[in-house]
């Protein structure tokens, strides 16, 4: 078995290089988050005179609220009017109140995509000449906050839940059978039911504050909960919940069934029921995800959505089966334990979701990423690679498993672990027949209490027997008025004997059990898999919320596309005015060298890139970067700016405007944490 293993390996690494080089070298665009991909006005841009709108245009259709486009004068105070309004399908527009004065404005806006992500944002234009301003053209998006961390981890917790239960119930009704009847694995599979309940219902509470305000108090806001009721996302949670309804009535059917004896012929129709009714609902408890988030939108849609409930199928069957597999290894009683045959089973169920994680994976990677480049370029592509990583090191250790697996089965192996346990009734004599329980009476090999998990070290087993001994037969005075109760305290003693040799049977038959190396050696590599599963669980969560290696790189492209066509030298970064500014903000990895080109550094528009890189000169991305340009002697500025991010350690923007020549400061803020941030500056010759 294990010779086969490594060919089986080496078979899926090489459909893996074939298919992902083959897709990704012919790639097609499409769309996830959307992405602002121009504005009337430009960013930065000066107009002679005030306009009556102003308008956005994103990627892909997005949910646009009535508070979602805002604009603002230099002093904070809103000069916008009315609702926004869809314009083309993409493009929206938001009125401006007449006779604004001359200025810098403002624009910030905060929309939900159509894979459900809130997208928010925000740039400056001024009327006239630029002017100061108080508003930071910068705008914090509604999942910064606690409400944005709590509506991570819900995320999480409901990933969490769904692997653990189905992969649970699929572990017990493919693998090992015998498990339905064990307390350890009930309450695993109840708990991953309650789990994704929960996280569920606490999703669609934090819904409506998440993709709007952001505020804790708008949790339980009557009014957000309506209108999360009426979109995409809010339908997929309410289906999740009705799904769950039908969930409880599988996993009570599962464990109930096990209480009673049947034949044969009543199982297997039984699993099958069981199992057709688990997949369906398995299923659709999947779909309530992949038809709300990024495979139902972008290239492929009706494709993607399919191959996506089959990823999350399979990635529950695997890591919720491992999950089950350690629970029945470390907890299971010693008269059920889980045998070589169980765990041979779920290895090549693993085995096969394994192969369905490779090609639906391969799939996404090429719809989300579309190039190579992105693997490294983009915060999609490096959280992927760490994916893929953490999922090579789980296959290297289930490969491992299957060795220990081998060992348990080969002839030298003890018997009891090479085919589990059987279960043994103990005698327990009835209150009449106490005269009958007398030394030797009422012995026992087993024991039929499926929950029993605890060694029993306070006695040792020659001190039970010697108690055994000590407790002769009863005598029989059958002229005395008191027999029949003494009969009673016998018949007792000997019930409580038989429990005290059951219990240390099962104790005896625990301790042979997890004596045994190969044995040991198979629970130490399950739980090494079991830890690594719960890190790629979490890196799949954040993969989710992550805006798509394809998006990003198309948005950078767009904006590049935009300073080719105002400034075709623009394009190579070569910039008529070039400033290197060191930097260091005092934290780790705070220091490096930020360098600003800006061509052609005249008056009227420019085309400006920023370039940040460590002091080895190896460029690197830092959380935030803005740049303001002030002209003291003319009492100008300062003039915000905030560049769009291309690549790494890369910023760049177009219609960067310059009202007078003169002798500028240029200023760049540059935070490399939460917490760590400096401005350094020069002054420039512009115009």
């Amino acid at each position: 078995m294990t010779q086969t293993i490594a060919p089986r390996v080496r078979i899926l690494v090489l459909l893996f290089l074939a298919v992902t080089g083959a897709l990704l070298a012919g790639a097609a665009p499409a769309s996830a988050h959307a992405a602002l991909t121009g504005s009337d006005p430009r960013q930065g841009a000066v107009v002679d005179k005030a306009p009556a709108q102003v308008s956005l245009t994103f990627s892909e259709p997005v949910a646009v609220s009535d508070d979602a486009l805002r604009v603002l004068d230099p002093k904070g105070e809103r000069v916008d009017k009315g609702d926004p309004a869809d314009a083309s399908g993409t493009t929206y527009t938001v009125r401006l109140l007449g006779g604004l004065p001359d200025g810098t404005y403002t624009v910030t806006y905060q929309v939900v995509s159509a894979d459900s992500h809130p997208v928010a944002g925000a740039f400056t234009f001024s009327v006239g000449a630029p002017s100061e301003t108080s508003v930071e053209a910068t705008a914090q998006a509604s999942d910064d906050g606690l409400v944005g961390s709590l509506y991570g981890i819900g995320r999480y917790l409901s990933y969490a839940g769904f692997v653990i239960m189905v992969g649970g119930a699929a572990f017990v009704l493919a693998c090992w059978r015998r498990g339905s009847g064990v307390r350890a694995v009930q309450r695993l599979v109840v708990s991953g039911w309650l789990t994704l309940t929960a996280a569920t219902l606490a999703l669609l509470l934090l819904r409506g504050s998440y993709t709007s305000s952001g505020k804790v108090a708008d949790v339980f806001d009557l009014t957000l909960l309506s209108e999360v009721l009426q979109t995409k996302t809010g339908a997929a949670l309410v289906s999740r919940l009705l799904l769950l309804a039908a969930a409880a009535l599988f996993i009570a059917v599962l464990f109930g069934a096990a209480q009673y004896q049947r034949n044969d012929e009543e199982k297997r129709d039984l699993s099958f029921g069981l199992a057709i009714g688990g997949t369906v609902v398995a299923a659709g408890l999947a779909a309530s995800w992949a038809m709300s988030e990024h495979a139902s939108q972008g290239l492929q849609p009706g494709i993607a959505m399919p191959v996506d409930v089959v990823h999350l199928l399979a990635v529950a069957a695997w890591l919720g089966g491992l999950t089950a597999l350690l629970v029945a290894l470390y907890r299971a009683p010693a008269d059920t334990a889980v045998d070589a045959a169980a765990v041979r089973r779920f290895s090549r169920l693993a085995f096969s979701s394994v192969v369905a994680l490779v090609v639906t994976g391969i799939y996404q990677s090429w719809r989300q990423l579309g190039s190579w480049s992105a693997f490294t370029d983009t915060r999609y592509g490096q959280l992927l690679l760490a994916k893929i990583g953490l999922v090579v090191v789980m296959v290297g250790i289930a490969y491992a498993s299957r060795r220990w697996t081998a060992r348990l089965a080969e002839p030298g192996a003890s018997v009891a672990l090479r085919e589990g346990p059987k279960e043994t009734v103990a005698a327990v004599p009835a209150a009449k027949g106490g005269a009958a329980a007398g030394k030797g009476g009422a012995g026992a090999t087993g024991t039929e209490k499926g929950d029993t998990d605890t060694d029993t070290d306070t006695d040792t087993e020659a001190e039970r027997e010697k108690a055994a001994d000590d407790t002769g037969p009863a005598e029989v005075r059958s002229e005395e008025s008191g027999a029949g109760a003494e009969a009673g305290v016998d018949s007792a003693r000997a019930v409580q004997l038989a429990r005290q040799r059951a219990a240390v049977a099962t104790a005896r038959q625990k301790r042979l059990r997890d004596s045994d190396p190969n044995r040991f050696g198979l629970r130490r590599s399950v739980l090494a898999e079991a830890g690594i599963a719960v890190v790629l669980l979490a890196v799949t969560t954040v993969l989710t919320q992550t805006e798509p290696g394809r998006t990003e790189q198309e948005a950078a492209s767009a904006a590049s596309s935009s300073s080719a066509t105002s400034s075709p030298s623009s394009a190579q970064g070569t910039g008529a005015l070039t400033l290197n500014m060191p930097f260091d903000t005092g934290g780790e990895d705070g220091k490096g060298v930020v360098t600003v080109d800006l061509d052609p550094a005249r008056v009227g528009g420019n085309d400006m890139h920023v370039y940040v890189e460590r002091t080895d000169g190896k460029a690197f991305d830092v959380p935030e970067l803005k740049v303001a340009f002030t002209l003291d002697a003319k009492d100008v500025g300062p003039l915000p700016v905030v560049p769009d991010h291309l690549a790494t350690g890369h910023w760049s923007a177009s219609g960067v405007q310059i009202p007078v020549a003169g002798d500028w400061t240029v200023e760049v803020t540059v935070r490399t944490s939460d917490i760590d941030q400096v401005t350094v500056s020069k002054n420039a010759q512009i115009g």
